[in-house]
């Protein structure tokens, strides 16, 4: 059996994302060296970081997190439009392992109820035929032992895409709206919304918009990425 997979990947090799180098054995998405050159956010505090102070006098964010900073040419921008243009989904489930084991050591999202991803709209859905960050809470999930819940935020109306809109014109976008379907359901519930990746936040403060109409509802967030 081993002698067969070696002849597979002697003709199908699996490369990493990043350098195009094979991977070898215990390797998956991403080599060891491009791993360890990410740039890791470190943020230590859940409460007060980048990611909660984009939302300052916006709404109410009880936790956030990123894992990485997104940066422009940079190794996490290569993984997540791999993920998000290429059906490259292996790279969902690699953050999904790698934030999950960090989030069970730490414990700073026992208390979550439900992880909800940020929806696309069901024409894109149909044209991209998966939603970005499903594996990604997927596999949070399955490491915290939380229920993840994917139809119950619907995206009501569609936008150019965000990739080449400019930053202003993103922030100051009113065309994307959201409807939360049974807002009773989630009354003293704690959600992690989770995305790939945030910029200004307009798209993740509309979604909690939407929960935080629910009674005693609180908001935490979860990306892959943080743009600098």
């Amino acid at each position: 059996m081993r002698l067969l997979k070696d002849l597979f990947y002697l003709f199908y090799p699996k490369l990493c994302v990043v350098c195009g180098d094979n991977l070898v054995e215990n390797e998956t998405t991403i080599c060891t060296l491009c791993r360890h050159d990410l740039p890791l956010t470190n943020f230590l505090d859940y409460r007060e970081n980048k990611v909660t102070q984009t939302f300052y006098g916006r709404i109410l964010i009880e936790k956030a997190f990123s894992l990485l900073f997104y940066r422009k040419k940079g190794a996490t921008q290569k993984l997540i439009h791999d993920l998000k243009y290429k059906g490259n989904e292996e790279i969902g489930i690699f953050f999904g392992n790698w934030l999950g084991e960090i989030l069970k050591e730490n414990n700073e999202f026992k208390n979550i109820d439900f992880i909800i991803p940020v929806p696309l709209h069901p024409k894109k859905l149909r044209e991209r035929g998966y939603n970005q960050v499903s594996k990604f809470g997927e596999t949070v999930s399955k490491h915290l032992n939380i229920i993840y819940l994917e139809n119950n935020l619907v995206r009501i109306s569609s936008t150019k895409t965000q990739t080449f809109k400019a930053r202003f014109e993103r922030f100051n976008n009113i065309e994307t709206k959201f409807l939360l379907t049974n807002p009773s359901f989630f009354d003293n519930k704690n959600i992690l919304l989770i995305d790939d990746v945030i910029t200004t936040g307009a798209t993740l403060e509309a979604c909690a918009k939407e929960f935080l109409k629910s009674k005693n509802c609180t908001v935490s967030i979860l990306t892959m990425g943080y743009t600098e």
